[in-house]
């Protein structure tokens, strides 16, 4: 990461290069460009196509480059260091780094191993090569800290932009893995559940504490850069969402500390898109996402659902443009994503005045269910990594109906029963007795249940199923 704060000899050169150009404190920001996933084995001509944006600071979020993809190699300190220096010689990385100031995070491939976190052996010795790379200071912080993450803020007052890179690998503890392989029946198992071990964490308690201190520092425009997706939490792979309850830590921190003008920059997806939801912060939450500088797909997918996309490109490589319009009594904030050519493919303007706590009279709420869940009781989204173990799981009836075939009752905590965050109660006839002996769909719709059994999946569904009628019960408030 170059610390744009402090001047630095053109005549140093780190790994084959020389630093790029600095950026005053006090200087108006209004053009940050961002992105990730560059395999400097391969072209990079759209740094060439970033560079004509002219940007005054280029965010990059990680897997700047690969250092793990030969897997008949061996990922060691100086195959690490040769990568660097490979993307160091490229024409268009040089062009680029002379144009403007940068700031870096990493994500798992610059950090050394796929999907990896606080396990990898190499991290301290990567996180050296990183910074020499993007010529850190000698005498900054993040030189002996554990961890590279950092902040700035640029602008005068009432016209500052904060940028706050978060690390995502450093602390981060084990993914949860799912537990049964795909063997062949068509049916792609997720790779990841929710982690809900109440120590496992995606920052550890240091950067934690360090981003709270961050948020509490005056700024109009905060950009945080995670290496990973804030709002869409509705894939299998790497997310926040992987640990909900430190999902729900950030989103808790960004409104406690009434931090306003919150937008997520992220990566690692190998496509791009815009996702925001305004039911988290108090405000909408934006994340734009940009994956890869050449990692995006060559051809046309059908994009993965997500129910907070509002813009996206499934294929291609791509960057991001953040433009920020200081001109207007309540500046216009406009977010792009742009191919290979520079060419805007998804663009949205919002007013500053939109990203401020209050804006949306929402109230943080349990993602399960308004009522407090009592020890040892999970909501949806922990009991759905909860597959072949007993559990009791708690949430509101939002989706569902009575089969008049069978009888049964279909009890969602989702409107939607494909959600990728539902979770279904069976209740079958033989439970239909007792305080449930008429009981149909509509005598549990809107209202919080409680259901103990074995988490099973059927159909791509997870679900429990109920035949005891002690095993379910409506909560009252």
């Amino acid at each position: 990461m170059l610390d744009v704060r402090r001047p630095i000899l053109a005549a140093i050169a780190i790994l084959g290069f020389a630093s790029g150009p600095t950026f005053a404190d006090d200087r108006l920001l209004s053009r940050i460009a961002f992105g990730s996933c560059a395999d400097q084995d391969k072209p990079l001509p759209i740094f060439d196509a970033i560079a004509a944006q002219k940007p005054e600071l280029l965010v990059l979020l990680g897997d700047n480059i690969y250092a793990d993809l030969d897997k008949s190699k061996k990922v060691t300190v100086d195959l690490i260091r040769e990568k660097y220096q490979i993307l160091a010689k490229l024409p268009s990385w040089q062009k680029l780094r002379a144009t403007c100031p940068i700031l870096a995070t990493w994500d798992d491939h610059d950090y050394g191993k796929n999907d990896s976190g606080a396990e990898w052996p190499l991290k301290d010795e990567s996180q050296k090569i990183l910074l020499d790379f993007f010529n850190v200071p000698a005498d900054s912080p993040r030189r002996t800290q554990k961890g590279v993450y950092h902040a700035e803020i640029f602008g005068p007052p009432g016209k500052r932009v904060q940028v706050i890179l978060l690390d995502m690998r450093y602390f981060r503890s084990p993914l949860k893995r799912a537990a049964r392989p795909d063997f062949g029946s068509g049916i792609r198992v997720p790779p990841y559940l929710p982690n809900t071990d109440p120590d496992a964490t995606m920052l550890g308690a240091d950067q934690w504490k360090w981003l709270e201190e961050q948020l509490k520092q005056p700024a109009e425009v905060r950009l945080i850069g995670s290496s990973v997706q804030v709002v869409h939490d509705e894939h299998p792979w790497e997310k926040w969402s992987n640990m909900p309850a430190e999902r729900q830590k950030l989103l808790d921190l960004i409104r406690s500390t009434k931090a306003s003008g919150v937008i997520v920059l992220s990566g690692d997806r190998h496509y791009a898109e815009l996702s925001v939801d305004a039911t988290l912060v108090g405000y909408p939450l934006y994340d734009i996402t940009s994956s890869g500088f050449n990692q995006g797909f060559d051809i046309w997918r059908a994009p993965e659902k997500n129910s907070r996309r509002i813009g996206g490109m499934p294929s291609g490589n791509n960057f991001g443009m953040v433009l920020i319009d200081w001109s207007k009594t309540d500046p216009l904030i406009t977010l792009q994503l742009r191919d290979e050519q520079g060419d805007v493919r998804v663009a949205h303007k919002l007013p500053l005045g939109s990203l401020t706590s209050g804006t949306l009279a929402v109230k943080p709420t349990n993602p399960s269910n308004e009522i407090a869940l009592p020890e040892g009781v999970l909501g949806p989204i922990e009991a759905r990594g909860k597959l072949g173990e007993m559990a009791t799981v708690q949430f509101t009836v939002r989706g569902g109906r009575t089969i008049a075939t069978s009888k049964r009752i279909l009890l969602n905590s989702e409107s939607d029963f494909r959600s990728d965050k539902n979770f279904t109660i069976v209740v079958e006839p033989a439970a239909l007795m007792g305080p449930f002996a008429s009981a149909s769909f509509e005598t549990f719709k809107g209202k919080t249940i409680r259901a103990k059994g074995l988490v099973k999946e059927y159909m791509k569904q997870i679900e429990i199923v109920i035949s005891e009628a002690n095993n379910l019960e409506l909560v009252e408030k």
